[in-house]
């Protein structure tokens, strides 16, 4: 295990991981459905495959893709998610997940967290996802940063785009010391100016539902595109992986949601080459 942040020459490519489970889903099922669909968008024709900080995602071996997981709907997916992630990083593969619903980020971290001592996760989401339970299901997709900071897999958790927070989750935050920077008060770029292995872990319904239908939790007043990039460019440091999950095709508008998947999923891939 490293014991200091890692170098990007110590790294690896990124690699795809598809990840479709969505039995946590507290509302709507469809995040399942999503893993293909994202890729179809990362290579539709109707763009090229350069990414805005200048990288060709077009060049053979820029990155990998290891496919879909196959999953069933207990815990024992859990298990499979943390043990496949866990290959892969020992590989020194940087591992892109596409999920399926935000409880995939638990497992995802946890084999994250055992091999990247002082991990900084970036959360992006209308919803900061700390319930200690949820519906009586303490792994619902509510409840995924709970047990990632319970657990210590990060030794810090910054929260962007929220903008649902109850007395609960604020109790939560303040338990675990996470920094939570509310919709209302973004920018929050200067937050970002990190000098630590960095895990991105981003909630499609963090944008405005009028750049993305196709979620299960529409909340209005979030993020537009070009806010989300922004900050996902201001980053700094190694970003040694990622997830970008509750994208829900079933309430796509016209593909709009999944073109916009595939945008962010070509900057976050562009940004962890660059580095």
């Amino acid at each position: 295990m490293p014991t200091q942040p890692p170098k990007s020459s110590d790294l690896g490519i990124p690699v795809l991981l598809g990840i479709p489970f969505d039995a946590h889903s507290s509302y709507l099922r469809g995040p399942a459905l999503a893993p293909p669909l994202i890729r179809e968008a990362l290579h539709c024709d109707a763009s090229n495959s350069w990414t805005e900080t200048g990288v060709h995602l077009g060049v053979p071996g820029t990155f990998a893709d290891a496919g879909d997981l196959t999953l069933t709907e207990d815990l024992s997916a859990f298990e499979v998610i943390e043990k496949r992630v866990g290959e892969l990083l020992d590989k020194g593969q940087r591992v892109v997940s596409l999920g399926g619903d935000h409880s995939i980020t638990y497992p995802i971290v946890r084999a994250f967290g055992k091999r990247f001592p002082g991990l900084t996760i970036v959360h992006f989401d209308a919803h900061p996802d700390l319930y200690d339970e949820f519906e009586g299901n303490r792994y619902s997709h509510a409840c995924p940063f709970a047990r990632i900071m319970e657990e210590a897999c990060a030794k810090r958790l910054i929260q962007l785009g929220i903008r649902t927070m109850n007395q609960h989750q604020r109790e939560q935050a303040a338990r675990f010391g996470v920094e939570v920077v509310e919709m209302r008060n973004l920018p929050a770029v200067e937050r970002l100016n990190l000098n630590v292995p960095v895990y991105i872990s981003f909630d499609v319904d963090v944008l405005d539902p009028a750049f993305a239908p196709g979620v299960s939790h529409r909340e209005p007043g979030g993020m537009s595109v070009r806010e989300a990039i922004a900050h996902l460019h201001a980053i700094t440091d190694t970003i040694v992986g990622a997830d970008l999950v509750e994208y829900n095709p079933r309430q796509d508008v016209s593909q709009l949601t999944a073109t916009v998947c595939g945008k962010l999923l070509k900057e976050i891939l562009g940004k962890m080459i660059a580095r």
